[in-house]
């Protein structure tokens, strides 16, 4: 599987939802924050975001947490452009916590057994959905994906994908390699794999792609009789790789829109589309255990 190494951060990108921001509980008005937790701020690592800077992103999560009634929460986010380097920074002390996802913390957790979930962060009252970018001027194959994601919700493939990768999988065993297959002659469209959101998204010691996204890929490269080639890229190049032509589609989360205190442009940039989005899942805090 071909790599693609970034050098600069300057187009990083993000890792929440394409898809809207679902109804906030109000039932967690005026409870106060018992995460043990600085009172003032916690320090929060997150996936890199496009369009914003740290300061920014926070004062835009506090907002929220403050109009869903979650009262007490500071969010002090920090930038990383991977996974594994804000697992590090977690267990130097560099931040208190790590904004994920559900799938993504349950994995985790039943990894590292020095992590735990948050839980009652007003974060979780986010979801997010999951999508395909592309670019904008390749309207041919937004146009391929979104009709395979509606005929796999339609005929209950996707489901069934969800069910087997997501659902009822052993949330403390590595997903086995998924092959996708190869066509001869057939055209091959390439696709961005960073390994940033296990089981959902993971590269496996061989360098071979694996769990939910890559089972999505091999449904996808069957139905379009296309090959799919996945490619190993950094998070923080993604927008890089895409509008190169280096991939010609990436995984893609932003932050969800349709709520006035999450900017739909926070983490798309120009040049680029969104498919239909075809998964979704809540956002979820990971912190370290407390010492007793």
């Amino acid at each position: 599987m071909k790599k693609f190494l970034a050098t600069i951060c300057a187009a990083c990108l993000l890792m929440t939802g394409c898809g809207g921001q679902e109804t906030a509980d109000k039932s967690a008005a005026d409870k106060p924050n018992n995460n043990n937790f600085s009172a003032t701020e916690l320090k929060l690592g997150t996936i890199t975001r496009l369009n914003t800077d740290e300061k920014t992103f926070g004062e835009t999560l506090d907002k929220f947490a403050e109009n869903i009634g979650v009262k007490g929460q500071s969010h002090q986010p920090k930038f990383y452009d991977s996974l594994n380097a804000m697992q590090m920074g977690l267990e130097s002390g560099q931040i208190e916590a790590i904004s994920t996802y559900n799938s993504v913390a349950n994995y985790l957790v039943a990894q590292n057994n020095k992590f735990e979930i948050v839980p009652n962060d007003a974060l979780n009252k986010i979801t997010d959905a999951f999508c395909f970018a592309v670019r904008k001027d390749d309207t041919q194959l937004k146009d391929d994906l979104d009709k395979v994601i509606g005929e796999m919700k339609a005929d209950g493939s996707l489901d069934k994908l969800i069910n087997d990768y997501v659902t009822n999988v052993n949330k403390g065993e590595t997903p086995p390699k998924v092959e996708i297959p190869m066509i001869d002659g057939a055209q091959t469209i390439k696709v961005g794999v960073t390994g940033d959101l296990p089981p959902l998204d993971l590269i496996l010691p061989d360098n071979s792609p694996a769990g939910f996204n890559t089972a999505m890929l091999a449904e996808i490269a069957k139905r379009l009789g296309k090959n799919v080639e996945p490619v190993q890229i950094e998070g923080g190049a993604r927008a890089s790789a895409l509008n190169s032509k280096f991939i010609d589609v990436v995984f893609w989360v932003v932050v969800p829109f349709g709520n006035n205190d999450m900017p739909a442009d926070l983490d798309k940039p120009e040049g680029l589309e969104l498919s239909t989005p075809y998964f979704k899942d809540n956002v979820a805090v990971i912190k370290l255990k407390a010492n007793k």
